[in-house]
């Protein structure tokens, strides 16, 4: 009886020792996973960190990039003479038939085409040239009348053959005594109007634009 009660004992002893055993090795499974989820979880921090310190290393030499382009463009811009695109300037000739007002380097000037005041080779005024200058010399007293005048004739490129005149500069000085007599008869002062022939050595893009007068009113006189 009393070797029967031994044997019972070791077998409870046994199956106690047994389930530690198992509780045991269920309890360093669940520590084990845990660990390797731990170990997962900071595998993926490390790489998102490693991320974005490559994003910020590329953001930095972004930065660095533009703020060398800025200061080589204030070098530029610091050294680089300013150049200003000339405006188109208006003047009062331009509304005139047949006139071209222009604005140059101190001076204004009315350019009539010689088809408007005279016929071929010739240097009379033609009768409709008269208004145009009628226009012009309203202007030369009204807004430029204390600046000195000049009328230049021009001429094409052409020798003369059948005109009468010696030569280009002879006709286009004839053409520019007769636009300075009728603009005298205008009004305009005989001390501040003067004459100039150019003939044919300040030729235009055509014969037809050549052959022209330019009243010049010298803005700084």
């Amino acid at each position: 009886m009393t070797r029967m009660k031994a044997t019972l004992g070791l077998i409870v002893a046994a199956g106690l020792l047994t389930g530690c055993s198992n509780g045991l090795k269920e309890t360093n499974r669940m520590l084990t996973e845990e660990n390797q989820n731990l170990r997962d979880q900071l595998s993926e921090r490390n790489s998102a960190l490693d991320g974005a310190n490559v994003e910020v290393r590329e953001k930095d030499m972004q930065l660095a990039q533009l703020r060398r382009d800025l200061d080589s463009a204030r070098t530029t811009a610091a050294t680089t003479p300013v150049t200003m695109t000339p405006q188109p300037q208006g003047t009062a000739f331009d509304n005139i038939p047949g006139v071209t007002g222009t604005v140059g380097a101190g001076e204004i000037t009315a350019t009539v085409a010689s088809d408007v005041l005279f016929d071929s080779g010739k240097s009379s005024l033609k009768r409709s040239a008269k208004k145009a200058l009628d226009d012009v010399a309203r202007i030369l007293n009204n807004k430029y009348s204390s600046h000195t005048i000049r009328v230049a004739g021009h001429t094409d490129t052409d020798p003369i053959k059948k005109s009468g005149h010696k030569s280009n500069h002879h006709l286009g000085f004839e053409r520019a005594y007769a636009v300075r007599e009728y603009l005298l008869s205008r009004g305009v002062d005989s001390d501040r109007i003067h004459i100039a022939s150019f003939g044919p050595t300040e030729p235009l893009s055509s014969k037809k634009e050549s052959r022209r007068v330019d009243i010049v009113v010298v803005l700084n006189s």
